[in-house]
């Protein structure tokens, strides 16, 4: 019921209105009454009418004035101004306010109760178009995610104007301007399951992760496959530091809860501009990368001190090649991401000491090692053969130099993990493919959506995105809404059946949020499509 409040200081006429007008059984509630504006707008403040019906002259707060301050606080209340009085000024004052009808008096209620009708229709229509558009935001929101991934790579990477980030961050409704920046990179994972499979614990960490990102002022990213990353904004380094301390702080509580869990997480440096975040995110990913190194939780902070330049007097002749742990490779090959090998890579020979990769039989024999532990990974992992990875075998020319050496074996891992990523491309194939018919089999069903799908095929919400978009070429919602509009289309074409029956049967119960739909998606009304369709087929 829409509620109407009632400011009048005629008592006989505030009484005749109150009492002659049934307002249960025309669907309003009178909510409320009072004699004089200042009076009434105290009470407002706590009714919150929908409706307000004021006179013009009133002591203590006149309705002109009533009406400006419940329009400031109430923007969306709509107004029925009453006056005796012929004043063209009062009738301009009363537009400019927003009021929605200026009434003379003596005013019977039946007219009252028609103008209150059309300002009803108004409301209802205002707050139904901004639920359907509330829900259609809401029903977007993988694809917002997936504009947030690429603001987020364009920061890091510092390929786009600033002006550029700050308006596409706009549209997104981010606020990414601040005096101090820096970045933290997370990754949780179940030690039960593989990498295409999350438990509930995991899917149940990964969405409380947003919450504390903007509890201690920072703004949450997803990357890759199960990745957050958190962008901290702060007015000082002593602000940003306290922040990320405290938020880590509480991550680490809500990881441990959970003895089933793994994570890992990688700290950046505070920067100044926005131009200078890929700094902080590459001192973040070298932090990050020794989640491969390690089979501890942690969070790992990106600095010198912690990432190896205390041994850059390393002697090569105690660096021991035997050392050299084909696990920690073996492990990034199951489970790293192409874009973190530089990274990874270059810690692995920072853990061998500063200067080992300068030694030339060192960095043959380290080189040599790689090539048969990705070729050993190819095979027994992949069940591959290694031809396809045999033009890959390391020149001597090509190892006498220590960076072109790094370059090769960032080639040599990157061309392991597209080939253990094809692999996956057969069972990712399964999945989409049971995603689909299922689709076909429920999208008749409202409720249907991405986190259902996703446990149904036991994955998170955010990897079936990912595998999803790579194997369709578009999100989750833009397929399901397409599928809907594709059988609406048919349906339209093909039956009698009115638009809001469609609507129903494709999965839309409300018919204005189909037809809402239909015609943003189509560019033309349900009528219009049917007109059309018909002329056609005549």
């Amino acid at each position: 019921m829409l509620k109407v409040f009632l400011a009048e200081d005629e008592f006989v006429i505030r009484e005749g209105i109150k009492n002659n007008i049934n307002w249960g059984a025309h669907g309003y509630d009178f909510c409320g009454e009072a004699g004089d504006g200042e009076l009434a707008y105290s009470m407002i403040q706590k009714a919150k009418p929908d409706i307000l019906i004021t006179d013009i002259r009133m002591p203590f707060m006149d309705g002109l004035t009533l009406s400006r301050l419940v329009k400031a606080e109430f923007p969306g209340a709509e107004i029925i101004l009453l006056t005796g009085y012929e004043d063209f000024e009062y009738a301009k004052e009363a537009i400019r306010i927003g009021v929605a009808s200026y009434l003379s008096k003596p005013i019977s209620g039946d007219n009252l109760l028609s103008e209150i009708d059309n300002v009803a229709k108004r409301i209802i229509e205002r707050n139904r178009e901004r639920e359907i558009a509330k829900r259609y935001a809401e029903d977007m929101k993988e694809r917002v995610e997936l504009e947030k991934q690429e603001l987020f790579n364009d920061i890091i990477t510092g390929n786009r104007e600033i002006s550029y980030l700050i308006n596409t961050a706009h549209k997104l409704s981010l606020d990414i301007l601040a005096p101090r920046y820096n970045i933290v990179l997370i990754k949780v994972w179940s030690k039960k399951h593989d990498a295409g499979e999350y438990s509930k614990s995991v899917i149940s960490v990964d969405e409380r992760i947003p919450e504390l990102a903007a509890k201690y002022n920072a703004i949450d990213f997803d990357i890759n496959i199960n990745g957050k990353a958190l962008l901290f904004r702060g007015e000082s380094e002593e602000e940003i530091n306290s922040n990320i301390a405290d938020g880590l702080a509480e991550l680490k509580e809500l990881f441990s809860q959970n003895e089933h869990l793994r994570y890992y997480g990688g700290v950046g440096q505070i920067v100044e501009r926005i131009t200078d975040i890929p700094a902080s995110f590459n001192w973040a990913a070298r932090a990050f990368a020794h989640m491969y190194l390690s089979d501890d939780s942690d969070f790992m902070i990106g600095s010198e001190e912690r990432l190896g330049s205390n041994q850059d007097n390393v002697i090569l002749s105690e660096v021991d090649p035997k050392h050299i742990d084909r696990k920690l490779i073996r492990e990034f090959l199951r489970r790293g991401d192409a874009s973190e090998t530089e990274f990874f890579m270059r810690e692995f020979f920072n853990g061998m000491g500063k200067n080992a990769m300068k030694s030339t039989m060192l960095r043959q024999y380290i080189a040599m090692d790689i090539y048969f532990c990705v070729t050993e990974f190819v095979e027994s992992e992949l069940m591959l053969s290694r031809d396809d990875v045999d033009e890959l075998i390391p020149a001597a020319e090509l190892l006498a130099d220590e960076e072109k050496t790094c370059e090769y074996l960032f080639k040599l891992v990157n061309r392991a993990i597209t080939l253990r990523n094809e692999n996956s491309l057969g069972h990712y194939k399964e999945v989409v493919r049971e995603v689909k018919n299922y689709i076909e089999e429920h999208y008749s069903e409202e409720d249907l959506s991405l986190n259902e799908l996703a446990a149904h095929v036991n994955f998170s919400p955010n990897h079936l995105s990912a595998v999803f978009r790579q194997e369709t070429g578009q999100p989750f919602i833009k397929y399901l809404t397409d599928f809907r509009m594709e059988k609406a289309k048919e349906l339209l074409a093909s039956t009698s059946k009115k638009s809001n029956e469609i609507g129903i049967l494709v999965g839309y119960k409300d018919p204005h949020y189909f037809s809402y739909l239909f015609k943003k998606t189509q560019g033309v009304t349900t009528t219009q499509y049917r007109g059309g369709s018909f002329a056609e087929e005549a």
